[in-house]
């Protein structure tokens, strides 16, 4: 799989203070195997959908205990120089720019909105090998109550082009890179816990989201959506039971019309 263009979501991972824990739910939930963890990377352990690289777990680090949640990277040809962008237009470069290896180049940083990601600059490692398969990554969407903070940050870090959906319901636009959508934001409404901070949302493909959601909830996640079908697929949002949230999509079952979208 080629290095991504610049500001794609081109991997995911997390910390879990039960990481057998962690690996058995995502096992059974997504169908994933796990490589050798690497005790020089901090026990890194990579997660395979039929034998592709699809995320990572690894333990947290001392002092970094907390609330698990999913990080997404995007992709930089430069990551010193999406850093200094980052700062330049309000956000918060929480990790310096740090070689890992010869794997590529990470950071981690917030936006101006509060939603923590990451930026990957490839070495031998180019991210997702699978995407929008059973078990794989398929799309993300940063979750916000300030789009307002969210939005011009997102345009001046990353070359999308922004598009908004026709809704009087909901408020949410779509970044494009090129001819794709790469990218969802969605405001949050009351609808979300005043204590839940903007973060980014990752789904995962499966082949069936209700037979998802009964092995992720008989194994203690929490369903916060769903399952409801769209245009898009049928989908769910869950919270695992180490408190990470995710969501789970079938993209092949489909229901309804495209929405209107419109340039902005």
């Amino acid at each position: 799989m080629a290095v991504q263009p610049e500001g794609t979501p081109c991997w995911a991972d997390a910390m879990f203070s039960d990481l057998e824990g962690a690996k058995s739910f995502y096992g059974d939930v997504l169908g994933w195997t796990f490589g050798e963890s690497s005790s020089e990377y901090g026990n890194y352990t990579q997660a395979y959908a039929n034998g592709k690289a699809v995320a990572a777990v690894v333990p947290p680090m001392p002092g970094q205990e907390g609330q698990s949640q999913w990080c997404l990277y995007f992709a930089s040809p430069d990551a010193a120089a999406t850093a200094a962008k980052i700062r330049d237009n309000g956000g918060e470069v929480l990790m310096e720019p740090m070689q890992v290896g010869d794997f590529g180049t990470m950071c981690l940083a917030r936006e101006p909105s509060g939603a923590v990601f990451g930026v990957w600059q490839a070495g031998t490692h180019e991210g997702f090998e699978a995407t929008a398969v059973p078990g794989a990554y398929c799309w993300a969407e940063v979750f916000t109550r300030e789009p307002e903070k969210a939005d011009p940050f997102l345009t001046a870090v990353y070359p999308y082009r922004a598009k908004q959906i026709e809704d009087d319901a909901v408020d949410f636009r779509l970044f494009d890179i090129g001819e794709n959508a790469v990218l969802g934001r969605m405001r949050m409404t009351d609808d979300f816990p005043p204590e839940v901070p903007s973060y980014v949302n990752v789904y995962f493909s499966v082949d069936n989201c209700d037979e998802a959601v009964a092995r992720a909830t008989k194994l203690g996640a929490i369903l916060r959506f769903g399952p409801m079908s769209s245009p898009f697929g049928r989908f769910a949002a869950l919270t695992d039971p180490q408190g990470a949230n995710f969501s789970v999509i079938d993209i092949t079952t489909t229901e309804g019309d495209m929405p209107k979208i419109k340039d902005v």
